[in-house]
């Protein structure tokens, strides 16, 4: 199986305005030459722009516990579903979410039909997530993201006890690894130790020829 590829671009400036079109359009062109599943996460400002320019599912980074009403600023599952969006990145370590509201935030999203990708820094962190029943649980311990030792080199181990206590809770959600992803072996090894694919940032987003270090890491 290939794995599935999550990208998200944060707010680096590579991914913001018309750099982020400019990769966006880039993702694309991998899919049509590899038939690669990419998944776009990206800022809720841009969700209606890009998914307008491309073929692609695209996620937002985060989305909040609230609907229609007076929630001046939230970010709600209605609008971004509206705005075009497949579904949402939920409590990445730079944007944390309290347990009790990311169990409602998740069930929220359901309803509006939305897919989840909710991160986990620990092994515990996905063991509890996972009886939520997100679509998928990204394991991203904190330490290792935007540095220079993934987690396939730095704590294998953990990823094939988080696959293994994941998949005993609910074998329907998939299994991501992310922080320091930046090879192919990182992609090959993550798949070997049962994950079902990634989730990258900066090795994509901050590179000055996306298409080609795309492509590497799905050779």
């Amino acid at each position: 199986m290939k794995p599935l590829i999550v990208i998200n671009v944060k707010t680096f400036q590579a991914g913001t305005g018309p750099k982020l079109l400019k990769l966006a359009k880039q993702i694309e062109e991998v899919v049509k030459d590899t038939g690669s599943k990419i998944i776009l996460s990206v800022p809720a400002t841009d969700i209606y722009r890009i998914s307008q320019a491309v073929k692609l599912p695209i996620y937002a980074q985060h989305t909040d516990l609230a609907t229609y009403g007076p929630n001046t600023g939230a970010i709600i599952p209605e609008s971004i579903k509206f705005a075009g969006a497949k579904g949402t990145i939920l409590n990445h370590t730079e944007k944390k979410i309290d347990c009790k509201i990311l169990k409602k935030t998740i069930v929220a999203l359901k309803l509006n039909n939305l897919k989840t990708i909710v991160c986990a820094d620990t092994i515990d962190d996905a063991k509890t997530i996972a009886r939520f029943g997100p679509d998928m649980i990204a394991l991203e311990p904190p330490e290792l993201i935007g540095g220079n030792h993934s987690v396939t080199k730095a704590k294998p181990e953990i990823i094939t006890e988080t696959v293994k206590i994941v998949k005993k809770i609910n074998p329907n959600i998939k299994v991501l690894v992310g922080a320091g992803i930046k090879t192919a072996y990182d992609v090959k090894k993550s798949m070997e130790l049962g994950a079902d694919g990634v989730l990258i940032a900066s090795s994509i987003t901050n590179t000055k020829d996306a298409k080609k270090v795309m492509i590497n890491m799905l050779s």
